[in-house]
């Protein structure tokens, strides 16, 4: 909960690499093309290669795709490409077990696998139950068995929204479907003494897929013999940054967990833009064990021996806890209204952005301000609630009040920061909150909270800036604030860190207020500037994506070095990756594989074109029915392909339409939104 420390796993082949146990976490990637073409299919391999994919993914969907594997394999060998090759399997089992023959891993998907059924209704009595439990193993073992005999690895790989019908009918769609859907067909494994196996838990949902990962650590490793590798992904994340803020948020919280030793970002793109994310997301913690020189990598035998002298789970969701990591409860706070907006409680978290202009370039500054509060471009729920400005001198009170004039009415978003006690206090009869800044180490005097005793015009945000000090001390040292300023009655408080370990230290001071019964919102900070806009979208989606999506943070603050328009627009997209705010249509859509039979990319665009001004809609784009209404699981409408240029339309999980020409699928699809009662014009 507090502090990084990777989950020790068995090591498992992929042909020339392992993976898991203190392997660095590896980066894959799947075709897009038709595994029966082999050219094209061989030149992405070449390309994912070249940009330095470590393993690499095709799709296998009948038995004459399984048998062109070789060919594949042969010509990427023969040019010395010796990058793990991944079979994906959905449904047929007569493909894997040809499949198995030419790969180094393969892929299935227990919600399908050897499944009779899909999308049904109907109820399993217990002996109905368990008598499609028994013919499952008996079609699974065959596979298991042939496996074995190559040397071949298993990832088994659930969707949400794609499990059978006999584990919906008992668990729902749900993570304890899904972690149940893996471990049978673990336990199938197990039983016959096959143990190369890994798990994936895959959602477009970010909460459910974190849930997912979590349970399904706590559950495998008291049941099952080894800490078996997890492969993360977060699965139809979409395109351009909100498909990157997705997929970061999903893959970075479980990493920050120590969970995960294989990744594959799922991009509504080139595959081959989905390498560098990857190892974007990776960095941090392959660097780390790089750093802390985490004992090398060993050998399973001592893999196996240092798992077993460990923790089955350090992530143990009981009332100590700062929060549940299971199941999605947001932290409790008290209700405050600054510059007319209601704060904490159960309001949706707000966005402040930070000024980078300074108030002595005035010019400068406002016109920074209205892009931040007041943009032309942007729907209106996509701007920046509040806006901050830095106060360093006296000086500077006269050119703030000029400021918030020339705003006119976005004038009272304005609010401020400075690390002077005297400045603060004077700011807050200005502004509507103030963040005082408590530097690490610095004196503040024994009696400076009796100049805060009681309310003021403005919130009063305590920000503990850290930098070497203990990983405890912000949240002790604000808590100790928050207790004694709560015992004079003083209520319009918030509280805040700004720190290289965001996720940690904020855990520490939820749990730090918990203990003490203290309900004051939070603040959630990011402060940190790169030149390097990818690491910046990467970095702050996780550091506060991962708080957002356990329910901590009442205001979402992020200062970095983008551009104004794509910081708000940063903030609003971790939000609703989170699911916690949603302020624009969310699309669900796969990356495509060798099952897509229409222009996904381009059908994509044109949706988002017509529809990416419906607040808070949700549209699954699916490349075939594999990825259809059960992975877009929690989808309003689907547009889902269903033949070469042929489209079915959903409504929910409802096929309302079938086989539509793709040149008319997209107005049919708006059509339907209409007639719904969802359509709103645009702005």
């Amino acid at each position: 909960m507090y502090q990084y420390r990777r989950r020790l796993t068995r090591e498992v082949s992929f042909g020339s690499i392992l993976l898991g146990g203190y392997q660095p976490i590896r980066v894959e990637s799947m075709t897009n093309t038709h595994t029966m073409d082999t050219s094209a299919t061989v030149e992405q391999c070449r390309r994912l290669y070249e940009a330095g994919c470590e393993i690499i993914r095709l799709t296998v969907p009948t038995e004459k795709d399984a048998e062109n594997l070789k060919n594949i394999r042969d010509k990427l060998r023969a040019d010395g490409i010796d990058t793990p090759l991944v079979a994906d399997i959905h449904f047929s089992a007569r493909a894997a077990l040809k499949a198995v023959e030419f790969v180094e891993n393969i892929r299935i998907n227990p919600g399908n696998y050897a499944a009779r059924q899909k999308f049904s209704s109907n109820e399993y009595t217990e002996d109905e139950y368990q008598q499609e439990l028994e013919h499952v193993r008996l079609e699974f073992l065959p596979l298991v068995e042939k496996a074995r005999e190559n040397g071949v690895s298993m990832r088994i790989g659930t969707n949400h929204g794609s499990l059978s019908d006999r584990t919906v009918s008992r668990y729902g769609n749900s993570p304890e479907g899904m972690v149940e859907a893996a471990l049978e067909f673990a336990r199938f494994c197990e039983g016959v003494g096959y143990h190369d196996i890994l798990f994936s838990m895959k959602s477009s949902n970010v909460r459910v897929m974190i849930q997912a990962y979590r349970l399904l650590v706590q559950q495998a490793d008291a049941e099952l013999i080894h800490a078996y590798p997890l492969h993360l992904g977060v699965t139809e994340a979409g395109d351009g940054d909100e498909g990157r803020v997705k997929s970061a948020m999903g893959i970075g919280a479980l990493l920050e967990d120590g969970l995960g030793d294989t990744i594959r970002v799922s991009l509504t793109e080139d595959p081959v833009h989905e390498v560098p994310v990857g190892f974007a997301i990776v960095k941090k913690y392959n660097d780390f064990h790089l750093v802390k020189g985490d004992r090398g990598h060993l050998p399973l035998k001592h893999v196996v021996e240092s798992r077993n002298q460990q923790a089955i789970c350090h992530l143990a969701g009981n009332e100590q806890e700062p929060f549940n990591p299971f199941s999605y409860n947001r932290r409790v706070s008290v209700q405050l209204s600054i510059a007319a907006l209601a704060v904490g409680g159960d309001t949706v978290p707000k966005v402040e952005t930070e000024l980078h202009a300074s108030l002595t370039d005035f010019e400068s500054i406002l016109k920074e301000a209205v892009q931040r509060l007041a943009p032309e471009k942007h729907h209106d729920a996509i701007r920046s609630e509040f806006a901050s400005v830095r106060i360093n001198t006296s000086a500077e009170l006269g050119l703030l009040d000029d400021l918030i004039v020339n705003l006119g009415n976005a004038g009272s978003s304005i609010v401020a920061s400075t690390s002077e006690i005297s400045l603060a206090i004077q700011l807050l009869d200005k502004v509507s909150k103030v963040r005082l800044d408590i530097i690490e180490g610095e004196q503040l005097g024994k009696d400076f909270l009796k100049h805060f005793a009681h309310d003021r015009t403005g919130a009063l945000e305590f920000c503990f800036i850290h930098e070497h000090a203990g990983s405890s001390v912000p949240a002790e040292v604000l808590a100790h604030f928050a207790e004694k300023l709560h015992k004079q009655g003083v209520q319009r408080l918030l509280f805040s860190i700004i720190t290289d370990n965001t996720v940690f230290a904020y855990r520490r001071l939820v749990q730090a207020f918990k203990s003490r019964s203290l309900d004051y919102p939070m603040v959630v900070r990011f402060n940190r500037e790169s030149s390097e806009r990818l690491e910046t979208l990467i970095s702050s989606s996780v550091q506060t994506g991962t708080l957002f999506c356990d329910g901590i943070g009442d205001i979402l603050a992020l200062h970095t070095g983008l551009s104004a328009a794509d910081e708000v627009n940063l903030a609003f997209n971790i939000l609703q990756g989170a699911r916690i705010r949603m302020s624009k249509t969310e699309f669900i859509s796969c990356p495509g594989c060798g099952r897509t039979y229409f222009e996904l990319e381009r059908a994509t665009a044109a949706i988002k074109e017509r529809t990416a001004h419906l607040k808070g809609l949700k549209i699954g784009i699916m490349g075939c029915i594999v990825n259809g209404p059960g992975e877009m699981a929690d989808a309003d409408f689907g547009y889902v392909g269903a033949g070469k240029n042929r489209i079915s339309l959903y409504v929910g999980r409802e096929c309302v339409e079938e086989n539509i020409s793709e040149q008319d699928a997209v107005d049919r699809l708006i059509g339907l939104i209409k007639e719904r009662g969802k359509w709103v014009d645009q702005a």
